[in-house]
């Protein structure tokens, strides 16, 4: 069951007085309705199918709107890189006990009939119940093997149904207070949390500490401690997973929920998240007042240079002489702090030949560089905040990636497929958005290599819920152009792309599949970015936002290997591979054939790769295989690029 939904304007969300449903109430056969037909000794009401009529246009219409935008039959709308930041919304919830409907809402066609007769029917339910008895005609049980109990009887021309409520539902009528669960991302012990009381039918409010930073303090202030899961019921601290489940096995946890929950949630409770709101700490940068008075004082200007025209630019010499007169100090200093200044990206060299050298040399801002504008994590300003540490951003971004797939609904259990309609209009999403304003000026050379893996294995993966978001999913050659080249961010003050990140920077500034140039020239200055040697696991982390991809996953830095070849094993277990043993054929994913050279390039050093993230069947036999030194053929799937909806 998903957390129950939370208002942004509202402290107490959970505090309104639940509506309580007596036992016994009238409902609708089997979805818990007053159900009203016509018996078969009455006729009178043979015109009322054409009351229940609608317009087929209007219908129809209505019908296919709603299927076009909830059900994801059309890619999402193209959306510009300045468009104001989604519009959070809290999960929705889902009621799970029907709740009784008046009989005018539920039978509108004879809505005023019964109206008109309430007084009788009323009376004539109450001593019918008053006077049924097990074993007469009247009594029916039905769906006794669902587990609920339901007592048919009869009223002349009438039919009523009265399904009774089990014990949860009634437990859920006496609860008026909220339970409210302290969670983390990637915890399991938070996860098992949440199936807990999914598999329990109880609504609860959740508050991931990891996405709503300052939560944690207000745990640590109850708690003593940061640890997850914890659970209150109301402003009562019941504990961890291992009390929850203690509890429930000794039967005590419906009489501890009546005896805590019972009374509408206090003040006192836990403050439940509020959704649109910040509540990171951004610190400006120590420099940008003297950026801001560059920016206003330079002569900023297109100017002819190498035979170039280059626009938007500005001398070296000038703004030394700026910086000299604003800070009234020395040469020295002057020319110091242009470097540092050029060091934070808030300027470049308008042919990336140096960060800043004195001399005859031509800058821009980084507002002002031409891939700007197409950066889909640039608005109207760049970000002047002081930039964050890379090891702190990298966690960041996997703890808030994480939340998402781990929230009921956006993705599936298998992971392989995405509700990128409900992930756009999420908390998460929204401060995931925030979050990669934060990379325009980070200092990527800080990380370590397995951060630097994990980091950049984590961003291609949520740039791809970006971009499918943005632009929707592609259709074509031109399409997957604009998705994979043209969808970028800036990052360290220079643009990436979803290739950029695969192909330069992960592959080892190797070229594309049907690419005849490499990501990188000689002197690019993200050259830096690029490992060693190439890990041809990436290829089973990467989730391209298609049907045939790996599942969408996200890495942590310290366990980013072991965490890949857990990937590559679920991949090859979940049809990944085929073996013929009669014709000698292994049917591999296309993903191998297109970046064969990753795999060692010929078919046989493919295989033994192969071989190695192989379990049960499929490895005994291609171990056999090769051992028998006879010919193996490969033949490639056919790769799915339709949406992993």
């Amino acid at each position: 069951m998903n957390p129950i939904e939370i208002n942004p304007e509202q402290d107490k969300v959970c505090d309104a007085d639940q509506k309580i449903i007596p036992n016994g109430g009238v409902r609708a056969g089997q979805d818990g309705d007053v159900e009203v037909g016509k018996s078969s000794e009455n006729k009178e009401d043979s015109d009322s199918t054409e009351v229940n009529k609608t317009p087929d246009s209007d219908v129809a219409k209505e019908a296919d709107h709603q299927i076009n935008c909830n059900g994801h039959n059309k890619y999402i709308p193209t959306s510009k890189a300045q468009v104001h930041l989604p519009k959070p919304e809290p999960p929705k919830p889902k009621m799970e006990r029907s709740q009784s409907l008046s009989i005018a809402e539920s039978m509108p066609s004879i809505g005023k009939y019964i109206r008109d007769r309430s007084s009788s029917f009323s009376a004539a339910i109450r001593n019918r119940l008053s006077s049924v008895k097990e074993g007469s005609g009247d009594f029916v049980l039905k769906n006794d093997s669902l587990n609920f109990e339901v007592t048919e009887f009869k009223i002349p021309g009438v039919k009523v149904i009265v399904k009774l409520k089990s014990e949860e539902e009634r437990l859920e009528d006496q609860i008026r207070g909220r339970i409210t669960l302290f969670t983390k991302s990637n915890c399991e012990h938070s996860i098992a949390a949440r199936q807990f009381f999914k598999a329990k039918g109880l609504r609860y409010v959740e508050i991931n500490i990891d996405v709503f930073i300052k939560s944690g303090n207000e745990l640590m202030e109850r708690t003593g401690s940061c640890e997850v899961p914890q659970i209150f019921f109301n402003d009562s601290l019941i504990g961890g997973l291992a009390t929850l489940k203690s509890l429930s096995e000794s039967g005590e946890l419906h009489e501890k929920m009546k005896e805590l929950l019972g009374p509408k949630c206090p003040e006192e409770a836990p403050k439940a998240p509020v959704y649109g709101i910040n509540d990171e700490e951004d610190k400006e940068d120590g420099l940008v007042g003297v950026v801001r008075f560059l920016r206003q004082s330079l002569p900023i200007q297109d100017r002819l240079i190498k035979m170039k025209m280059v626009k938007s630019c500005f001398a070296g010499p000038d703004m030394v002489e700026a910086i000299i007169n604003h800070l009234d100090c020395g040469r020295r200093k002057g020319i110091a702090t242009a470097k540092v200044i050029a060091q934070k990206h808030f300027i470049h060299h308008v042919f990336g030949e140096n960060d800043f050298e004195n001399g005859n040399h031509y800058y821009r801002f980084l507002e002002h560089e031409p891939f700007i504008m197409g950066c889909f994590n640039f608005r109207s300003s760049t970000n002047d905040n002081e930039p964050k540490p890379a090891s702190f951003m990298a966690d960041r971004l996997s703890k808030l990636m994480f939340s998402v797939v781990e929230m009921d609904g956006y993705v599936s259990d298998d992971r392989l497929h995405v509700d990128y309609f409900r992930i756009s209009k999420s908390e998460e999403f929204r401060r995931y958005i925030n979050l990669t304003r934060d990379l325009q000026r980070i200092n990527l050379q800080l990380f370590t290599p397995n951060e630097r893996l994990a980091f950049f294995l984590n961003l291609y993966n949520a740039m791809v819920i970006h971009a499918v978001i943005s632009i929707g999913h592609p259709e074509g050659i031109l399409d997957n152009k604009a998705f994979f080249l043209d969808f970028q961010y800036v990052i360290g003050g220079y643009p990436h792309s979803l290739s950029i990140i695969e192909n330069g920077i992960l592959r080892n500034n190797r070229k594309s599949p049907y690419s005849l140039t490499k990501p990188f020239s000689k002197g690019d200055r993200r050259l830096h970015l690029v490992p060693m040697k190439v890990n041809p696991l990436i290829h089973f982390g990467l989730c391209k936002g298609t049907r045939s991809s790996p599942k969408l996953r996200f890495f942590t830095a310290h366990n980013v290997e072991d965490e890949l070849i857990s990937a590559a094993k679920d991949y090859f277990q979940s049809d990944g591979i085929k073996i013929d043993r009669e014709l000698r054929t292994v049917y591999l994913t296309r993903i191998i054939k297109w970046f064969s050279q990753d795999f060692g390039g010929q078919e046989k050093e493919i295989l033994e790769w192969v071989l190695n993230y192989l379990e049960g069947r499929n490895a005994k036999l291609l171990k056999t295989m090769l051992g028998d030194g006879d010919p193996i053929t490969i033949v490639y799937q056919d790769y799915d690029w339709s949406g992993n909806l």
